[in-house]
């Protein structure tokens, strides 16, 4: 008895000859056509139905998200106005972190822990939109001086409420995508 063998073809490229499959669909796959997963190989079709169902958040969500990071950021960019004078504004550093974690917190029972990619975008995009009133009124009230008193008046010291307001995004803004995405960098 002899054995016939039939060549098999990856489905997405049918000029691969190959004899892999994938392990949830059981198609024929190319080894450029496979990822490699803890339980063997997945085409890259069922990875991208796979993380389909983990994106479950709807177009009202996106404004929802939006609005709600803004207002909270806005509230947290004002309240570092009111700390930054406190130990030179180092006070922002702490406040900053645990400001991203409540607001990601508040976010996540707004939104009932609906999630997408671009909905983490957006609420990443809506702390920034309202950190921006807080900060142009900083730089309002700076140009005031100037403009009033002259360059002589001016210090330094005047522009660190508005550049404690960019760290308060540097450092919040991140804390919240990581805190509702999920990320964790450590076990």
């Amino acid at each position: 008895m002899t054995e016939e063998h039939t060549a098999t073809y990856c489905y997405i490229h049918p000029n691969r000859e190959t004899s892999l499959r994938c392990n949830r669909c059981d198609r024929y796959i190319c080894p450029s056509c496979a990822v490699r997963v803890p339980t063997g190989y997945t085409c890259k079709n069922c990875i991208r139905d796979h993380q389909k169902k983990f994106e479950n958040s709807s177009w009202y969500d996106y404004i929802i998200g939006f609005f709600a990071a803004a207002v909270l950021s806005a509230v947290a960019a004002f309240l570092v106005t009111l700390i930054s004078g406190f130990f030179y504004g180092l006070a922002v550093l702490f406040a900053a972190p645990a400001a991203g974690t409540i607001i990601a917190r508040i976010l996540l029972v707004v939104l009932r822990r609906r999630r997408s990619r671009t909905l983490f975008l957006t609420i990443s995009g809506g702390m920034i939109a309202g950190a921006i009133p807080a900060l142009l009124t900083q730089v309002a009230q700076l140009l005031f001086i100037i403009s009033q008193v002259g360059m002589q008046a001016f210090s330094i010291w005047q522009l660190l409420p508005a550049i404690w307001i960019v760290v308060y995004l540097f450092i919040a803004v991140p804390v919240v995508y990581a805190q509702y995405s999920g990320i964790q960098l450590s076990k």
